[in-house]
């Protein structure tokens, strides 16, 4: 399975990656703001997601979104 950032360039475990706009947080009123830096990403088995801990909390985020750095 090949899990790719915004840009087409393959994500790996461990990765780094960008968020690229502003995300509302899904059942909390925080937001992520764009240029959130979320580092040692985890794949998982659905390619169009990755997990990774942004402000202590573990998060599942959508690739689409992404971009590595």
């Amino acid at each position: 399975m090949e899990v790719k950032d915004s840009n087409g360039t393959l994500l790996n475990e461990g990765d780094s990656v960008q968020i690229i706009k502003d995300l509302k947080v899904k059942g909390s009123s925080s937001v992520l703001k764009r240029g959130t830096l979320v580092k040692n990403i985890r794949l998982t088995s659905n390619e169009e997601e990755i997990e990774g801990r942004v402000d202590k909390q573990m998060m599942v985020l959508k690739t689409c979104f992404m971009k590595k750095v």
